[in-house]
């Protein structure tokens, strides 16, 4: 079963461009997936992450306090400037611009893990900032979003910050709780967590496509090319600043990965909420995830072949 669920999870992408593929094309297919169903799979995916996550995992931050605190720094300011800085590049519509913006400042996204995994990067520093950007979402993600994104649209700042609350500190923290209390029961649930998130954002991005397939169709070469050049960026950025500051080859490739990868699930969930008369803002963070795992994918690949020196 596990070797299954490995099978599974590594052809993610697959999955994911194939079911967005049928959505656009079939939306009434996946129509059904709305706003609900929407925010209640992606908060089951931040607590399968929370019941893979130990007391321990979280005293790790001592061990590499200035790795986790460059990751982290360069995940909430790297990315939302570049998507901002697209944004007026491109001259973007105001639905898209609004969609890479919330996209760029959110936190760093599950499959980050796995293709830091893939790469040989440092896998515990890539758990780490994965764990402590989500948990500050609530903070960095709204206030990104109303100081970028609030010229195109009002933001509500409260409510971007509450539902960012809801999507993934609570589910999270819940998990950890879990865990601690209940390890055994935890270990059991817990490790269909990855699984878990892979079907989540599956069928987020099937049911977001299938509600903005007009609007995809109309824009799908500023959608492409918004994700293309916001991921690449990312990557190469993350790669080059610790690199330049002379850190380990694992860990320039953690903070890369970290850096380019963003939780497309969650920019998806709160642009749908947020933004309803904007359906390219959910548009771009469907493209966003398609996107990065494509590019982490590729990455994976060539770093797989150069193992890092000790």
């Amino acid at each position: 079963m596990t070797r299954f669920l490995n099978w599974f999870n590594n052809l993610y992408p697959v999955w994911l461009v194939t079911l967005a593929v049928i959505a656009f094309f079939k939306p009434q297919t996946m129509l059904w997936f709305d706003k609900p169903w929407i925010f209640w799979s992606l908060a089951a995916s931040m607590l399968g992450m929370g019941l893979t996550l130990s007391i321990d995992d979280f005293k790790a931050i001592g061990k590499m306090p200035g790795s986790v605190i460059f990751g982290f720094t360069a995940q909430y300011t790297v990315m939302p400037l570049i998507g901002w800085g697209m944004t007026k590049a491109l001259n973007m519509d105001p639905g898209l611009a609004v969609g890479v913006i919330l996209v760029a400042s959110c936190p760093g996204g599950l499959a980050s893990n796995m293709i830091s995994y893939l790469s040989r990067a440092n896998v515990a520093l890539s758990v780490t900032l994965t764990v402590t950007s989500t948990l500050f979402a609530f903070i960095f993600t709204p206030a990104w979003t109303v100081a970028l994104a609030g010229k195109y649209v009002p933001v509500d700042a409260w409510a971007l910050c509450l539902s960012a609350l809801q999507l993934t500190v609570a589910p999270v923290v819940i998990g950890v709780l879990l865990r601690w209390k209940m390890p055994r029961t935890a270990d059991k649930i817990g490790a269909c967590g990855p699984t878990i998130a892979v079907i989540a954002f599956i069928l987020v991005s099937g049911g977001i496509v299938a509600a903005s397939a007009d609007a995809i169709a109309q824009h799908f070469g500023d959608l492409a090319i918004a994700a293309f050049v916001l991921h690449v960026a990312g990557f190469v950025i993350g790669y080059i600043i610790p690199k330049v500051l002379r850190y380990p080859e694992s860990i320039s490739r953690a903070v890369s990965i970290e850096v380019g990868m963003q939780n497309g699930g969650m920019a998806a969930t709160l642009a749908r909420q947020h933004f309803p008369a904007m359906p390219l803002a959910a548009a771009a963070a469907v493209f966003s995830g398609v996107m990065q795992n494509i590019i982490g994918g590729l990455a994976a690949a060539w770093w797989k072949r150069r193992p890092p020196e000790s």
